[in-house]
């Protein structure tokens, strides 16, 4: 049985999140402040824990969060943690991070790996191929400029 995609519509508080199967696109875009994270993320961690049972050769997980609280945080890290270990060593997991581009050009290389820190000590040694991609966007959320990030 296949799985079926996951769409949560946005609110003022919580991302609009799309699971596509198919395609392997993850995305979650907006604002994350939910008073109760559990809401929102224990549907998303479900459907990702299904997900890499059989996962696509490639996954790009989009995080184009504007802002998240800590409680959000928690809940992406485990999303995170739980891709990271999808068992096909030759798959791929991209994860798509945007940043205002003000932000991202006062970010030096160093900076934006001391900022990845707390994900790639989460993923520890992923079980998949794994690479981390920075968007630098403008008010509109156009991408401006683009960097890997090699772990």
């Amino acid at each position: 049985m296949e799985l079926k995609n996951l769409f949560i519509e946005p609110t003022a508080k919580t991302p609009q999140v799309d699971l596509n199967y198919p395609s392997g696109e993850l995305i979650m875009s907006g604002r994350s402040i939910p008073e109760n994270a559990a809401i929102i993320y224990e549907a998303v961690l479900k459907w990702v824990t299904e997900y890499i049972k059989n996962p696509r050769p490639t996954t790009n997980l989009r995080l184009n969060l504007e802002y998240f609280n800590t409680a959000s945080a928690i809940w992406l890290a485990k999303i995170v943690q739980t891709l990271s270990s999808i068992k096909e060593s030759e798959y791929t997991l991209m994860i798509h991070l945007y940043f205002n581009i003000e932000d991202y050009d006062n970010m030096e290389a160093e900076d934006i790996k001391d900022e990845l820190q707390p994900i790639i000590y989460l993923i520890g040694v992923p079980t998949v191929s794994l690479g981390i991609k920075i968007y630098g966007t403008d008010d509109k959320g156009e991408i401006i400029k683009e960097s890997m990030v090699l772990i």
